[in-house]
């Protein structure tokens, strides 16, 4: 390999690291809800019904890491998800409202980066399953849900 190509190369590689290394946020974070934060999802609550029984809004614990726009009480906040079994891109539906993101499962441990509105039960007209009932907290519900870093 020649040093000028050697060096072309190198340049490539160095700027292609740093164009990829931080994507933009999704424009709808910022455009949807009142609330956007950067959380990692510390606990779930047990297992998610089947999909076929009945659609529904599954409340999950976060610790929020970051608050983009809007206001949250403490750091720890209370997230309801719609069919989370589905990926978030999949899950909207008649009875969902806006439901978006480029996440495909939860998993304790992962960080989301969602935009958020609040209270749960004053803007979802369904079911909810809150295993969390016992802990105080405002209940969220997310609009739209993207993979995040610490």
């Amino acid at each position: 390999m020649t040093p000028r190509l050697l060096s072309l190369l190198v340049i490539l590689c160095a700027a292609g690291t740093v164009s990829c290394g931080k994507s933009a946020p999704s424009p709808e974070l910022a455009a949807n809800g009142d609330t956007e934060v950067t959380a990692k999802l510390t606990a779930i609550g047990g297992d998610f019904p089947p999909n076929k029984l009945y659609d529904y809004m599954y409340v999950m614990k976060y610790h929020v890491l970051k608050v983009h726009r809007g206001k949250v009480q403490g750091e720890e906040i209370f997230v309801g998800h719609y069919n989370p079994l589905k990926p978030r891109a999949a899950a909207e539906d008649k009875y969902s409202g806006k439901v978006g993101g480029n996440v495909d499962r939860f998993q304790v441990g992962d960080v989301h980066r969602m935009a958020l509105e609040a209270p749960l039960d004053e803007v979802f007209m369904g079911g909810i399953i809150d295993k969390h009932i016992k802990e105080k907290g405002t209940r969220y519900r997310a609009i739209w849900t993207d993979r995040a870093s610490e």
